[in-house]
């Protein structure tokens, strides 16, 4: 466990950090899975399952980690996944991942439950950012969503499907995220443990409003809380949704559509005639459906079903830059991170995002020229050591 005197090195050790800094309730939804967290371990396990194979005596003095996708060009393929709520845990948050993503010359993506709105974050810079949408039962609020989007720049959008229905979080549960403790469950998740992370409340509680969902105020007028907005939301996810809905949303966004929460060979072919430009095959972190195989388990399957008609990324536990290669040699033109973002955001900010990801390109860079490969482009299966595995 690192000490808060020493610098963090690992996504570990952000988790650490943000775990001291924040009120448990915003702790545990941030890091917390659903049901009993098989999934949510299985994620990271079945990474470390993969080894790779180490080669020497290769010119490997030049490394690297670019890639040009979507018609921009990235520093290393990682992107930062939307978390809704994400400027909870640190003041204006999403304006913080922005500034840090655009050092990097990643994709920042947006979360529609996002506290900063469309606008706050275009204010940042000019260099443009993605955008996740859930489909709502308001399909005028979704027409109004997409036009402001395009009118900041956004060109990429993420379409979340794997929530027609929110996922039983035990954590959630338990500490009164979700509602039905009481007023003394009330004041011991809430008022007492904010009063117990003083930091956090000062800079975030205090100085960090408005603490509503930016790009939805206008939609719940009457909306105080995060709480308020949230119950709007749940109200919101439309559990009759179907690939027809797919089609007309391509009927009213002409730019990038990406469609996340993909596990499965078939549904990645749906992806693809519903007219997506690429999956990201997920399953929400392991919040949503407990037991489910890990993204990076069923990674090759969808590319296998799929072959290379289409872009397939991933996400969920993705931990680091070893994480990265592993993902890319089977397959994946890109990852997605979510908690780690948020745990070096939580614990140091836009400082700590940017060792974090910065962590990342080097631990990549590290993990290809052990491998005996200086481009992505090099990276295949045959880097993995499969007979371990």
């Amino acid at each position: 466990m690192p000490s808060l005197r020493l610098a963090p090195a690992s996504t570990e050790d952000y988790r650490v950090l943000a775990e001291k800094r924040l009120p448990r309730s915003l702790f545990d939804y941030v890091d917390g899975g659903a049901n009993r967290e098989v999934t949510l371990a299985q994620n990271t396990a079945d990474f470390d399952a993969l080894k790779m194979r180490q080669r020497v005596m290769r010119d490997v003095s030049k490394i690297d980690t670019s890639i040009e996708l979507f018609g921009e060009t990235w520093t290393v393929p990682v992107a930062l996944a939307p978390v809704g709520l994400a400027g909870m845990v640190a003041r204006r948050a999403e304006v913080q991942a922005k500034r840090a993503t655009d050092a990097f010359s990643i994709p920042f993506c947006l979360s529609t439950a996002s506290i900063c709105s469309l606008e706050e974050v275009a204010a940042v810079s000019e260099q443009r950012f993605w955008f996740q949408l859930y489909m709502l039962r308001d399909r005028g609020a979704v027409r109004e969503l997409l036009q402001r989007a395009k009118h900041v720049g956004v060109s990429t959008l993420i379409f979340t499907v794997d929530l027609a229905v929110a996922g039983v979080r035990y954590r959630d549960v338990r500490n009164g995220m979700s509602g039905g403790i009481g007023l003394w469950g009330r004041l011991r998740s809430g008022m007492l443990s904010y009063l117990s992370h003083p930091r956090w409340l000062v800079d975030v509680a205090i100085l960090g409003g408005p603490h509503s969902f930016g790009s939805l105020a206008e939609y719940v007028p009457k909306a105080m809380t995060p709480a308020d907005f949230r119950d709007w939301v749940d109200s919101q996810f439309d559990a009759s949704v179907t690939w027809k809905d797919i089609e007309w949303l391509r009927s009213i966004w002409d730019g990038n559509l990406l469609i996340k929460g993909v596990l499965d060979p078939e549904d990645a072919l749906a992806a693809s005639r519903a007219g997506a430009d690429a999956v990201i095959i997920s399953n929400h972190g392991g919040r949503q459906l407990d037991g489910v195989s890990s993204s990076i388990a069923m990674l090759p399957r969808v590319i296998e079903a799929c072959g290379y008609d289409m872009e397939i990324l991933m996400d969920g536990g993705v931990r680091n830059g070893l994480d990265v290669t592993r993902a890319l040699a089977l397959g994946a033109k890109a990852t997605l991170i979510g908690r780690p973002w948020v745990y070096a955001t939580a614990a140091r900010g836009e400082a700590g995002l940017k060792s974090l990801l910065q962590s990342f390109k080097s631990e990549m860079g590290v993990s290809m020229a052990l491998t005996g490969t200086t481009s992505v482009a090099d990276l295949t299966p045959e880097i993995l050591d499969i007979a371990t595995a």
